[in-house]
């Protein structure tokens, strides 16, 4: 039954990704349908972040209230109807009301579940299901791609992964007794029916190592998705390449990613997860500084490739290390402030290097991403200390 309860996990998490690439893919048609700039596209992914930082910072008070198997399932149904919503819309306006319940909805499932399996499972699992997302989010513009090319609209491609996440609620619902058998934890409270109050924001911020968590969480997510979306421009404005040749080599970053998160199961095998950071950093390091030598594409194309490789260990070994390094009780709290704080890091770092690139240079992108980088292993090594002395 554990097994199978894993199984349905997984199919969560390649739920999770299927729609997080759907806006970009679909945008270069919806916005001309709906007559706005081309950058209002923004304006529908802040709304969608803001309501992910609200829920998972209440992820803590509603899985200790509901359990994470009931949160899972509402969470997932909230994003199939804000979904369906998208695929009904036919102005702006439309898609920023249901851009608030597809954040919410995302927010409380990502954490919680996050949590759920990194108190139940091996560290391995963890990476292995944020591999599961990539898979989902490469799936998502091809679905969105076999609708345009079909002939149908944009509308159609949102309806299909839509009907996708209703199927996976029907089974999540059907999997609640599951949950209820094996949601036990580490300290001995049934999943939903757990004792201890949720802690309020400010007595997460005051546990030993909260804050320099935090940074760690939102510089990674900074990085991540810096290099996402500038890399192209980089390869472009910089190296010479032409637009189609630069977006298909950007996307080896997130092939990186994903095949880098399936190896990374194998290794955790070997490794724990405070070496597997250190390993994703080194490589990350590698990476910035094959962009910054001086020989074009040659060094900058693999270069990106080893910043995704570097990237793919770190965010489910922090995950997946929360509840040894703050305690079972403490780890849905936790988890919810690091989602935050990633999508935080989300929403504001990439346009501060838009602002760079507009008004000194592109060239400053890996100089950039090595500042992030040096913080992230500054903090996550400051975390590390504060955490030991407190065990002591």
């Amino acid at each position: 039954m554990f097994q199978l309860l894993l199984v349905i996990i997984y199919l969560a998490f390649i739920s999770l990704g299927l729609p997080d690439s759907l806006l970009g893919s679909a945008w270069p048609a919806m916005y001309q349908e709906f007559l706005v700039p081309v950058s209002y596209a923004g304006g529908i992914s802040m709304i969608i972040a803001v309501g992910t930082i609200v829920s998972s910072l209440q992820s803590d008070r509603l899985t200790k209230k509901f359990g994470t198997g009931k949160v899972t399932a509402a969470s997932v149904l909230m994003t199939a109807v804000a979904l369906f919503g998208f695929s009904i819309s036919h102005s702006y306006v439309s898609l920023c009301l249901w851009a608030v319940p597809y954040g919410l909805g995302a927010g409380s499932v990502d954490a919680s579940l996050n949590n759920y399996v990194a108190l139940h499972y091996a560290s391995r699992h963890m990476s292995w299901l944020h591999c599961m997302w990539g898979i989902g989010a490469s799936l998502g513009p091809y679905v969105m791609g076999f609708a345009l090319s079909g002939g149908q609209s944009w509308n159609m491609g949102y309806r299909y992964i839509a009907i996708l996440q209703i199927a996976l609620t029907a089974v999540l619902i059907f999997s609640l007794p599951l949950w209820k058998k094996q949601g036990t934890d580490e300290i001995g409270q049934a999943d939903g029916e757990t004792k201890t109050k949720p802690l309020s924001l400010r007595q997460i911020i005051k546990i030993p190592g909260a804050k320099e968590v935090m940074v760690t969480f939102f510089c990674y997510c900074a990085l991540e998705q810096t290099t996402g979306l500038w890399a192209s421009s980089y390869l472009v404005l910089r190296q010479g390449l032409s637009a189609e040749t630069a977006a298909g080599f950007a996307s080896l970053f997130f092939i990186g990613i994903t095949v880098g998160r399936f190896f990374s199961g194998f290794l955790t095998m070997k490794l724990n997860d405070t070496q597997m950071i250190r390993l994703g950093q080194g490589f990350m390091l590698f990476g910035i500084v094959l962009l910054l030598l001086p020989f074009g594409s040659v060094t900058a194309l693999p270069g990106l490739i080893i910043i995704g490789l570097g990237c793919a260990p770190v965010y489910p070994s922090i995950i997946h290390s929360t509840p040894e390094h703050f305690g079972a009780d403490k780890s849905q709290a936790m988890i919810g402030i690091q989602m935050a704080s990633a999508y935080v890091g989300i929403c504001f770092m990439p346009p501060v290097f838009g602002f760079i690139a507009n008004h000194i240079s592109v060239s400053l992108f890996p100089a950039y991403l090595l500042a992030i980088l040096a913080l992230m292993a500054v903090m996550h090594e400051k975390m590390l200390l504060k955490v030991l002395a407190s065990h002591r």
